[in-house]
């Protein structure tokens, strides 16, 4: 680096006085238009943070002489939506959730909405897709233990399952049948066996013979003598391959013992009437809704 600047002999500018491997930088004075630009901008932001909202404040900001936010442009922009389907979101109000269901125009807008409604109540649980996990049903299949009707899915919603604070949540519960020596570990065992031959999946022959009797005794009366489920009691169908808690040995034999019994919040309270029909015709949408309730 010089210690004093130059004139440059080609160019008859000033250098800056920094060399870099013999080159020398000129000290180029910058063109007047990006000089005012660069002016003007600074201006321009100065009569900008005087309008609007700019200087950080300790539990705010300032609000500008025009007043402006964009919280409360946006609640204009979302009371304009909101006024362009007030009349769809009254029917919904008034209609029932089946007719809703069978009305090609009532029926898309509460597919949409349910679908957003969905994404921010239910998710958590169900996942992205409504395809559940373990403990959560997957609502996209035929597979429904309290009814499939857009009227059933309707009533579950809005009063939950095994809610306390809705008198008529819905509500079942199954014996813990190791736990309250009901049954002894060998013979629960047995039962499982049994149970995954009604399913189709591999079991032990003998066990199977064995946990037979048993399951006629302790659980046909709500799984019905070939599993196939009662949905008065909100007893699941054991003869298929839907597992809410595994479908292993192991899993059902510790569902046996000792039941996990999930429990889902009534909506009804929290979202509204509205809604939950908007949910209910959406999670009917998704594929397994079935048109008429099982006899």
């Amino acid at each position: 680096m010089a210690d004093e600047k130059e004139v440059d002999a080609v160019t008859g500018v000033e250098t800056t006085g920094h060399v870099w491997d013999g080159i020398r930088e000129l000290d180029t004075p910058m063109p007047r238009w990006w000089l005012w630009t660069f002016y003007a901008t600074i201006a321009f932001a100065a009569v900008y943070t005087v309008l609007y909202p700019a200087w950080p404040l300790v539990n705010g900001a300032t609000t500008g002489l025009l007043g402006w936010s964009s919280r409360a442009d946006l609640r204009t922009e979302i009371s304009a939506a909101d006024m362009l389907n007030v009349d769809r979101e009254t029917a919904i109000q008034t209609t029932e959730v089946s007719k809703i269901a069978a009305s090609p125009e009532l029926r898309q807008y509460a597919v949409a909405a349910g679908r957003a409604a969905f994404k921010v109540n239910c998710v958590q649980c169900h996942g992205s897709g409504a395809q559940g996990g373990p403990g959560y049903p997957n609502l996209n299949d035929d597979a429904w233990i309290w009814g499939g009707t857009v009227d059933d899915i309707y009533l579950s919603i809005q009063h939950g399952i095994r809610y306390g604070a809705d008198d008529e949540t819905r509500y079942s519960e199954m014996p813990a049948f190791g736990r309250d020596g009901i049954l002894d570990r060998t013979q629960i065992a047995d039962v499982a066996w049994y149970v995954r031959q009604l399913s189709g999946q591999e079991a032990d022959a003998a066990g199977v013979e064995r946990g037979a009797p048993l399951y006629v005794e302790n659980c046909a009366a709500c799984h019905g003598e070939a599993g196939e489920g009662m949905r008065e009691v909100g007893a699941p169908r054991l003869n298929d391959a839907i597992w809410l808690y595994g479908g292993s040995h192991a899993e059902i034999s510790a569902q046996v013992v000792a039941p996990r019994h999930g429990v889902m919040p009534g909506w009804e309270d929290r979202l509204g009437e509205g809604t939950v029909k908007e949910l209910a015709v959406y999670v009917h949408s998704l594929g397994g809704g079935e048109q008429v309730a099982a006899e």
